[in-house]
C-alpha cells in the first residue's frame, strides 16, 4: 500500500521550517508520497481539510507540525497514523517507519 504523509504547518512556524529541511526527504525515502499543506496556502488547504478535520474536527490538540499519513488522499481517505511536533530526523524517520509498516 502506498501512503501520503500530509504536513500540516503554518508559514510562521520556527520547529515547521527546522523540520522541512528533512521531512520530504525522509518521506519520500520511505516510498510515501509528501504533500506540504501551508495553513495559509488556502487553496491548498482547502483541498486537504477535510482529511485534517476529520482527525481534528476542531483543531484542538494539534501539534506543530502536524503530519497525517493517510492511503488514498483524494478519494476515500483512510488514516493511517499521525506524528506532531518537532523531531529529530531519525525519530521522524523511525516513526514513520512504524506506522506504515503496521
Amino acid at each position: 500500500m502506498k501512503y501520503s504523509v500530509i504536513k500540516f504547518s503554518s508559514e510562521d512556524c520556527g520547529t515547521c521550517h527546522k523540520m522541512s529541511h528533512y521531512d520530504s526527504k525522509v518521506s519520500n525515502e520511505l516510498e510515501c508520497e509528501f504533500i506540504n499543506v501551508v495553513l495559509q496556502e488556502t487553496q491548498v488547504y482547502r483541498k486537504y481539510r477535510r482529511i485534517l478535520l476529520k482527525q481534528y474536527p476542531n483543531k484542538e490538540g494539534m501539534g506543530w507540525p502536524t503530519y497525517l499519513i493517510v492511503s488514498n488522499p483524494e478519494e476515500e481517505f483512510t488514516i493511517k497514523g499521525e506524528i506532531k511536533g518537532g523531531m529529530q530526523k531519525g525519530d521522524f524517520r523511525s516513526k514513520l517507519k512504524a506506522i506504515i509498516s503496521k
